[in-house]
């Protein structure tokens, strides 16, 4: 079965190839922090995003969407420089801009289940969700880790995310089941 919906058949394809960029940031990042609860925490975050990877790709094969080689190579590279940069740019930005990355990645899941069951596809509901969710946790933890830093309330000003401003509007305390999660992330769906 062929997708016919470009914007959905795009967002696979990029969400494949981003889940390799945030691969190879979070192998930099781990390498990068002297705790090692730190660096166990991220490892396994990388681990998530390779298993990301693994089910949009099961996704893709099912509706025939191609690899895109471009996004590949875009990601790759993009992925290597933030890994490389992560033993340079000091402590807290790692741990700012994972947060502010996976906060965006949250919407990326919904948005391709409200596009799966805009075509009456629901098949995909429960992975697509348990990734967004996945996505989430990983935004509360980076989250979580630079919470009391001083430098916060400066970079939530300048790139809208932190401790007052999320991407997303899931609260994990009080989260819809699948069949409701179509209330997450409606003003990103176009």
């Amino acid at each position: 079965m062929q997708l016919n919906h470009p914007k959905l058949v795009n967002l696979l394809k990029q969400a494949y190839s981003a889940e390799k960029a945030a691969s190879f940031a979070y192998q930099g990042h781990a390498a990068a922090v002297k705790n090692p609860e730190e660096k166990k925490a991220i490892r396994q975050i990388e681990l998530d995003e390779w298993g990301h990877r693994d089910e949009v790709l099961k996704i893709m094969k099912q509706y025939n969407v191609p690899i895109s080689k471009f996004y590949e190579f875009k990601f790759h590279v993009i992925g290597k420089i933030i890994s490389g940069s992560c033993f340079v740019i000091g402590w807290f930005m790692p741990f700012y801009f994972a947060g502010r990355l996976e906060s965006g990645n949250v919407c990326e899941y919904f948005r391709m289940k409200q596009y799966f069951n805009s075509l009456g596809i629901t098949e995909h509901d429960t992975i697509l969700y348990e990734m967004g969710i996945k996505e989430k946790e990983h935004e509360v933890y980076f989250l979580e880790q630079i919470k009391k830093n001083k430098l916060l309330p400066y970079f939530e000003k300048l790139f809208k995310w932190g401790l007052v401003e999320s991407m997303n509007n899931i609260d994990l305390d009080k989260k819809y089941p699948v069949e409701k999660s179509d209330e997450y992330c409606k003003n990103t769906t176009e």
